[in-house]
């Protein structure tokens, strides 16, 4: 395929287009260190960066091309086209250069405040076989057949995004299931890819550093199943329980294939006869001209809800619900989503990923059910994004939890006091909470606290290894951490001085 500049727009609204365009092609890149000879550069004017400011040092590097929203400027040994939307603009681009791969796989997406990561796992392993594997791309890492990578964003750029459908493709893939994050939707980065079947688990408060108003973040989520993100899906999994969930079957547009999920009896796919246990849970799934029984090692009706969004989206691909539904019973889990750390304690230590308000009152009120104990919790609230839901966050977990320590989760370039002052004013019980500034302390603290058949849940970052702090990054495992302490108490308790 002719990969040269004026081919690769080719369908694209230029607004100008000046330079050689014949040149050939040999890579897609977004961040001007990466470029290397034969690269076009798309200069992204984002909201900390200006790719614009880049140019430069991209030409410098050898692109031999460079599409941004402003006019072509003095470079003249580069093509250099000017567009409307530098993302729409990339995304087709990308299409085009890894030849539509998105074209061989029944891809399916998955958006909504919670659920997003084991819903699409779910789904992974609901379409995986080993003649047909099923890609994976989402908040823990991307899966390209026998290939596992590190994930660096929840939605990779559309540039990336393709280059993995690609690789999916040549791996033999024949499905994928992938997370769509609400910016990435904003950002046109799954502009124009060609899903088959969309998912809508919930709508919450997040993100509002972003978005600014819950209507915006609903209208973002939305754009994935009104045909906004430049392709129609065929068929809707949408969560009927959830209010957003109920408003966004409204917009859908004629001739899309809807199923509703939920406890409602109104669901076109529902759970009845619920059974919840310490362990995980069992259900009657029930659907037009069929029935059968659900048993998940996963606790909470939430995780009943999120299995239920999964056979939507497997039943979508042409899978057998009777066949499906049983076989999410060897579903083992997702890393850092209720993830329980044993060690011999005699209490439960569970890592968990909840970082909203709504995710927090799920996991206490699902724990307070089944633990004997008290229950008890760390958690913390993230620098330099929504500030309205720390107050928020602290209140639920006062509301559910025996005793609490507010820590550092992701502080960022934030002042952890700031955090903190926003936190306190959701504190409705001063004797049951306690503010620890380092993170590791505060898990230690609870466990040191923890007693036989008491719950201790540490929320907040769930599989990430890392802890951020204005431009360093550290290593900082929950999981890891939790072992530790506890491996260190064993060795205490058995060797008394």
């Amino acid at each position: 395929m002719d990969h040269s500049l004026k081919n690769l727009l080719a369908g694209t609204t230029v607004l100008a287009l000046r330079g050689d365009s014949d040149r050939a092609v040999t890579c897609l890149v977004t961040d001007s260190r990466r470029v290397v000879p034969g690269a076009l550069f798309f200069a992204i004017e984002g909201t900390r960066v200006n790719g614009a400011d880049y140019i430069e040092e991209a030409v410098g590097r050898g692109a031999v091309a460079v599409v941004s929203a402003r006019a072509p400027s003095k470079f003249t040994n580069v093509a250099w086209a000017q567009v409307l939307d530098v993302r729409v603009a990339m995304a087709e681009v990308a299409r085009r250069f890894y030849r539509s791969p998105d074209d061989a796989l029944f891809l399916t997406g998955v958006t909504g405040t919670n659920g997003k990561t084991t819903v699409s796992m779910m789904t992974q392993f609901l379409l995986n076989a080993p003649d047909a594997p099923c890609g994976l791309i989402g908040t823990v890492r991307y899966e390209i057949g026998q290939r596992t990578l590190p994930s660096y964003k929840t939605t990779p750029e559309s540039v990336d995004l393709f280059a993995l459908f690609d690789q999916m493709r040549e791996a033999g893939c024949q499905s994928c299931a992938m997370e769509v994050s609400s910016h990435a939707l904003v950002q046109s980065r799954v502009h124009g890819v060609r899903f088959d079947a969309v998912a809508f688990t919930n709508l919450t408060q997040d993100h509002l550093d972003y978005h600014e108003s819950l209507e915006n973040y609903f209208n973002a989520k939305a754009r994935l199943f009104t045909g906004e993100s430049g392709y129609q899906a065929h068929v809707a999994v949408i969560n009927i329980d959830d209010p957003y969930g109920r408003v966004l079957v409204e917009r859908l547009p004629a001739g899309v294939e809807t199923v509703t999920y939920g406890f409602s009896a109104s669901a076109s796919l529902r759970a009845v006869n619920v059974v919840l246990s310490p362990g995980g849970s069992q259900c009657e799934v029930e659907w037009a001209g069929g029935r059968a029984r659900l048993t998940l090692n996963l606790p909470g009706r939430y995780n009943i809800l999120n299995a239920l969004c999964a056979l939507g989206l497997a039943q979508a691909a042409g899978r057998d619900l009777a066949l499906l539904v049983p076989r999410l019973a060897h579903f083992t889990g997702v890393p850092g989503r209720m993830e329980k750390i044993e060690a011999g304690q005699p209490y439960q230590v569970l890592v968990d990923y909840a970082h909203t308000d709504d995710a927090l009152s799920h996991a206490l009120t699902m724990l307070r059910d089944v633990c004997a104990g008290r229950l008890l919790v760390v958690f913390g609230c993230g620098g330099n994004r929504d500030r309205a839901k720390r107050p928020r966050m602290t209140a639920a977990v006062q509301r559910w939890a025996d005793f609490a320590w507010a820590t550092a989760d992701n502080p960022r370039k934030e002042p952890l006091a700031q955090i903190f002052d926003d936190m306190r004013t959701g504190v409705t019980a001063p004797t049951r909470i306690r503010f620890v500034d380092d993170r590791r302390r505060a898990i230690a603290l609870a466990l040191e606290a923890a007693q036989p058949g008491d719950c201790v849940l540490i929320a907040g970052k769930g599989h990430e290894t890392y802890q951020e702090f204005a431009d360093t990054v550290v290593p900082f495992d929950d999981r890891q951490v939790a072992r530790e302490l506890l491996m260190w108490r064993h060795r205490a308790a058995a060797n008394p001085k």
